[in-house]
């Protein structure tokens, strides 16, 4: 129940406010938040009750502008501590409302039209596309660009007068100056969004023709890879006495001999993991599940991180920030953050656009080098189409020499 706002419970206000202190203190503390951290915190909830009490008004609810006004008056801390104490206050606003003794903000009640055409696109994307959260985080601002280019450009709140004309506008603007492959990805996202207002009833014609196709000439290089030395000396980065260590070296082993995708080894969960038969659940693009073997080494690895680091959490998630709050890692990017920290420690270069799926490409060219065929390599990457697989026959040179004709010589050769 919500506190109410009136003069007459002006000590019901301040009594349920104390008495949630204790346990917003105790959440943080399960966060992985120091002793230190924590008095800085409590104080600054203190003085912030006590101003309250100071005011003339006092039988309101708090919020931000409470906060902010807190911040600005009565707060007399250096610039660390004044960031500690904010951050405190403002969680402790979220701590309320999470167990429904405040409002909700007032600007956050009611999502405007936009907001919920982009929840149900996004909900599209996931549930009847299958689309992993790393590939929304590609297609949803693109929607939300063209959301907004329509009524701040052409002053149109509505789509029904969206045309072949303004997504060619729209494209164009932004893809000047930039990339082929990010106009190729923002084409592939326009095109998705386009389709889905169509589907949704939301314009009256299919309008993905009107957007160009972007060529992509396909499997143009090599596929770069690490020797196995190179893989023993980036193994050997961590610091498995130290905790931080121990949750890395798990995470180049889950690529290095499994060749996860980053966020895979994100989205790994504890009930994934099957001890007894020694298996491990794979969720992959597009909602796939792939059970494969767990090589004794990664378990052990995985399991020594569980047991002395992670330990008991409300997420499921494996993996984890070593630093407060311990909430699981948010995105594959800092999968990659990880592997170019390593590479780097290790002494090795490693490719431009790629950090987390050099050991995926490592991993299939040792398969190649072993004898390993095309089709079983794609079995073990879990690729759905055998067309992603086939860019690995350049890696075995060996097998290439053989067919490869002679460059001939000067003047047409022999």
């Amino acid at each position: 129940m919500k506190i109410k706002s009136t003069a007459k419970n002006r000590c019901l206000i301040g009594d349920v406010l104390a008495s949630q202190v204790d346990p917003f203190v105790s959440d943080l503390k399960n966060a992985g938040y120091p002793a230190n951290t924590l008095s800085t915190k409590r104080a600054a909830l203190r003085k912030f009750f006590i101003w309250r009490q100071s005011r003339s008004k006092t039988d309101s609810e708090p919020d931000e502008a409470e906060v902010k006004a807190f911040m600005a008056k009565a707060c007399k801390l250096d610039a660390a501590h004044r960031c500690l104490a904010s951050t405190a206050l403002l969680g402790f606003l979220e701590h309320l409302r999470r167990h429904g003794l405040i409002r909700e903000q007032s600007s956050t009640v009611q999502s405007t039209a936009r907001d919920r055409l982009l929840q149900s696109y996004a909900d599209f994307l996931r549930d009847e596309k299958g689309l992993a959260e790393s590939s929304l985080r590609v297609y949803l601002p693109v929607a939300a660009s063209l959301v907004e280019y329509l009524h701040g450009k052409h002053d149109r709140t509505g789509l029904r007068r969206l045309n072949a004309s303004i997504i060619r506008h729209f494209l164009f603007g932004r893809a000047k100056g930039r990339s082929s492959e990010y106009v190729r990805l923002l084409a592939i996202s326009l095109r998705s969004f386009v389709r889905f207002l169509h589907l949704r009833g939301k314009i009256a014609d299919d309008l993905t023709t009107a957007v160009p196709t972007v060529r992509k000439w396909s499997q143009t290089s090599v596929p770069k890879k690490l020797t196995p030395d190179e893989v023993k000396r980036v193994l050997a980065v961590p610091d498995r006495k130290s905790a931080t260590g121990r949750r890395n070296y798990a995470i180049l082993l889950l690529l290095a001999r499994l060749g996860l995708r980053a966020g895979e080894v994100i989205t790994l969960q504890t009930n994934d993991l099957f001890w007894r038969s020694g298996e491990i659940l794979i969720r992959g693009k597009g909602a796939r599940r792939d059970v494969l073997p767990l090589p004794h080494e990664t378990g052990a690895a995985i399991a020594h991180y569980l047991r002395l680091d992670r330990g008991a959490r409300r997420t499921q998630r494996v993996f984890l920030r070593a630093n407060a709050p311990r909430v699981p890692l948010t995105g594959p990017a800092s999968i990659g953050h990880i592997v170019r920290r390593c590479l780097a420690q290790a002494g090795i270069e490693r490719p431009k656009h790629i950090a987390a799926h050099l050991f995926r490409h490592t991993l299939a060219s040792r398969m190649l080098q072993q004898g390993a065929k095309l089709r079983d390599i794609a079995e073990v990457l879990r690729h759905r189409a055998y067309s992603s697989t086939e860019i690995y026959a350049k890696i075995d040179r060996s097998s290439l020499d053989e067919v490869v004709r002679p460059w001939p010589g000067q003047g047409g050769g022999k």
